[in-house]
């Protein structure tokens, strides 16, 4: 079966790049944390939406996501106390959010046709098991970088955190990995379905992952190809309308603009120097992309 993980940026960062940057600031490094618990308290609520739509059946399959439920709320308990403890904001996080990007790019209505509902089971551990593995790729990297940060008790309680956590999500995606290997067993129309879910899936979670955290110059193209690279892994007769749909706000997203507007705000109120020296050609430079 094919094996799916999480790619770099279109700026060539991994993860490890990124969080070494954010354990530097304060406030990033804050927001950061909340976005972990904000993804952690809404995948509860996607998990439960996928207990019901499968209607206990199988049962297997009806148990073991209650556990993940119940691991993944035990998570978001985590991360509020340790926020709360820091003082820190944990309201919905600022900017472009994964989640809702990601959910946009799913396409829904396909699989809650009548007789899709196996597809969609596939569909949702596919989309669930690209998303643990880019959770355990930052937490990894989140690890790594506290390892070299100053060791001060806020940053040990954070390490402490998330440390608790990850464990766990590697759990997750032994578990999907067990799950999709499992459907694609029973014939050779599930291997293909179930290999198919994963690439689609793989380009919706990029795609999903990059618009967060893109909002240079260009974006909007670079969205755009993105959201041609989903469309690539659909059918041919899929294609146009699930474009159609999603065109308009992949090149016209009123987050991404007003995600910029405030990333520039809060950088020019900081230090006006550094925001015309660094802030801004790095913004222009978005256009060599």
């Amino acid at each position: 079966m094919t094996v799916v993980y999480p790619r770099k940026t279109h700026s060539g960062m991994n993860a490890r790049d990124i969080l070494k940057q954010v354990v530097r600031d304060r406030e990033i490094h804050w927001i950061t944390l909340n976005r972990y618990r904000y993804n952690e308290q809404r995948s509860c609520k996607d998990l439960t939406n996928l207990i019901e739509l499968i209607n206990g059946q199988p049962p297997e399959l009806a148990r073991d996501l209650s556990r993940h439920v119940s691991d993944e709320a035990r998570h978001a308990l985590w991360l509020t106390e340790l926020l709360v403890e820091l003082g820190a904001d944990i309201g919905t996080p600022p900017g472009i959010s994964y989640i809702d990007e990601f959910e946009r790019l799913i396409d829904q209505q396909t699989y809650q046709q009548e007789g899709r509902l196996e597809d969609g089971v596939i569909a949702a551990l596919a989309s669930i098991n690209v998303t643990e593995k880019r959770g355990c790729e930052y937490f990894a990297a989140h690890l790594h970088a506290l390892k070299d940060a100053p060791q001060t008790p806020e940053n040990i309680k954070i390490r402490d955190t998330i440390a608790r956590i990850f464990p766990e999500e590697v759990g997750h995606v032994r578990w999907g990995n067990r799950w999709l290997a499992q459907m694609a067993k029973k014939s050779p129309q599930h291997k293909e379905k179930v290999e198919r879910a994963k690439r689609q899936y793989a380009a919706i979670e990029q795609a999903a992952y990059e618009a967060g955290m893109d909002i240079m110059a260009g974006a909007e193209l670079r969205r755009l190809n993105n959201l041609l690279e989903v469309a690539d892994t659909m059918p041919l007769w899929e294609r146009p309308q699930y474009l159609m749909e999603r065109l308009p706000e992949t090149l016209l997203s009123p987050e991404l603009q007003l995600t910029r507007l405030n990333v520039a705000q809060r950088a020019w109120e900081r230090d006006p120097q550094i925001f015309m020296e660094k802030f801004v050609p790095m913004f222009l430079n978005g256009l060599k992309r």
